[in-house]
C-alpha cells in the first residue's frame, strides 16, 4: 500500500478561487471588500513568515488588510486599545493576533478583548461554546482546514474511531470537537498519554498535533487509516542544515497509510485559507446576508 497524499495546497488553490470570485462580486454589490486586521508584536521569524503568508492571500482574494506590526515593547493596554477600536471599525470584519506574543502580554487576555464576531481564529470563549455546543460561529482555522481536507477527499469520520495527538486551543481540543460533532468517536492523546502507540494504533483517523518531529511511526499507525499530520517543526541535521518536518514520519507511514498529509503542502495551505474564508464569512453575517 502506498498512501494517497491529501493535497492541501491544491484544494486551497481552488478555495481560494472561489472566495476571490465570491469577494468580486461582493465588493460590486456592498461596496467595499470584507477587511482583515492581523496584528503581530515583535520580531519573531516564524511568525513574520506567517503574517506574510495571510497578507499575500488577502491580496490574491481582494481583501481589505489592516496589519499592523509592533514593536516587541508595546504594552498590553495599547494592544487592547487597538483591538477596541478594531471592533468599531465598520471596514474591519476579522482580527487576528499572531501568536506567540512577547512576555510582558497576556495573550489569553488579549484575545479575549476581541468581538466573537470578527474572532476569524475561532479563540475566543465564546466561539469555542459554540463549538462545544455544536452552535453557529466562526471556527478554528487549523483544524477547520482538516475537516474540510477529509470532505473533498470523500473521507466521512462518521462511525470512525479517531485519535487526536496534542490538547492546545489551537488544534487539539477544537479538531477533537469538529471530529466529534462530525459523529467520530474521538480520543485524545498527548505526551503524557501512557504507551501512545497502543492508542494511535486504534484510530481509523488519526489527527497529530503534538510539535515532536517524526514522532508517529508506521508501527504506531493501523493499516489503511488516514494520517493528518498538523505538526511543523524546524529541526537542523548534522550538517548545520535546518529543514521543515511534521509529527510523522512520512516515509514509513506513507507505506501503511491509505491516505496522508504532507510536510509542507497539507494542512498549512488550508489554515490560511481558513483564515480568508472565516473573514469572509464574517462580512456576509455584518453585512446582513447571512445568518
Amino acid at each position: 500500500m502506498v498512501a494517497q497524499i491529501l493535497d492541501g495546497k491544491a484544494l486551497a488553490q481552488k478555495i481560494q478561487g472561489q472566495l476571490a470570485q465570491q469577494v468580486a462580486e461582493l465588493a460590486a454589490k456592498q461596496g467595499r471588500s470584507p477587511g482583515l486586521a492581523v496584528l503581530m508584536v515583535g520580531d519573531n521569524p516564524a511568525s513574520a513568515a506567517y503574517v506574510r503568508n495571510k497578507e499575500k492571500a488577502c491580496a490574491k482574494l481582494n481583501i481589505a488588510s489592516f496589519g499592523r506590526h509592533f514593536p516587541t515593547e508595546t504594552t498590553q493596554a495599547e494592544l487592547t486599545d487597538v483591538i477596541h477600536s478594531l471592533n468599531q471599525d465598520p471596514n474591519v470584519d476579522g482580527i487576528l493576533v499572531q501568536l506567540p506574543v512577547p512576555d510582558q502580554i497576556d495573550a489569553v487576555a488579549l484575545l479575549n478583548q476581541i468581538d466573537p464576531e470578527k474572532d476569524v481564529d475561532g479563540l475566543h470563549p465564546v466561539n469555542l461554546g459554540r463549538l462545544v455546543r455544536g452552535e453557529v460561529g466562526l471556527r478554528s482555522c487549523t483544524p477547520f482546514g482538516v475537516m474540510r481536507l477529509l470532505q473533498a477527499y470523500g473521507i466521512s469520520p462518521r462511525g470512525k474511531q479517531a485519535v487526536v495527538v496534542g490538547r492546545s486551543i489551537l488544534v487539539g481540543k477544537p479538531q477533537a470537537l469538529m471530529l466529534l460533532e462530525a459523529d467520530a468517536t474521538v480520543v485524545m492523546a498527548h505526551s503524557k498519554t501512557p504507551d501512545l502507540a497502543a492508542v494511535t494504533r486504534t484510530a481509523d483517523i488519526l489527527v497529530t498535533a503534538i510539535g515532536r518531529p517524526e514522532i508517529i511511526t508506521a508501527e504506531m499507525v493501523k493499516p489503511g487509516a488516514v494520517v493528518v499530520d498538523v505538526g511543523i517543526n524546524r529541526v537542523v541535521d548534522e550538517n548545520g542544515k535546518a529543514y521543515l518536518t511534521g509529527d510523522v514520519d512520512f516515509a514509513s507511514v506513507q507505506a501503511v497509510a491509505s491516505y496522508l498529509t504532507p510536510v509542507t503542502g497539507g494542512v498549512g495551505p488550508m489554515t490560511v485559507t481558513m483564515l480568508m474564508a472565516n473573514t469572509v464569512e464574517s462580512y456576509l453575517r455584518r453585512e446582513g446576508l447571512q445568518e
